[in-house]
């Protein structure tokens, strides 16, 4: 009885540890943000996330415009900067830290 319930804890731990690292994270985003975007938008990133609150920024994500948004505050953004895999990341970092949110990132 003690080794099934070891093992299923250890399943229990392991599934919800992978599961974090699966998802998006606003961390990274904002490094992402700092290393692509901040300098060709000459915005930091408090300001570009400011733009939108985070239901706004929900809202674009939801219909597939978040590229299309950055673009708009940065028209010279490379598309290399705006790749599928980095769009998530971008998300959650201008979503924490939207007009509404409170939140105010060290960059």
């Amino acid at each position: 009885m003690k080794t099934v319930a070891k093992i299923a804890l250890t399943l229990i731990v392991g599934l919800s540890m992978s599961s974090v690292t699966l998802n998006a994270d606003a961390k990274k985003g904002q490094i992402l943000y700092l290393k692509k975007l901040k300098k060709v938008c000459g915005l930091n990133g408090a300001q570009m996330a400011e733009k939108h609150t985070m239901s706004q920024w929900e809202h674009i994500n939801k219909k597939g415009e978040l590229a299309n948004e950055i673009k708009g505050f940065c028209p010279k953004v490379k598309d290399s900067a705006l790749k599928e895999k980095y769009l998530p990341h971008y998300f959650d970092f201008l979503k924490m830290y939207g007009s509404d949110s409170g939140n105010i990132p060290a960059c």
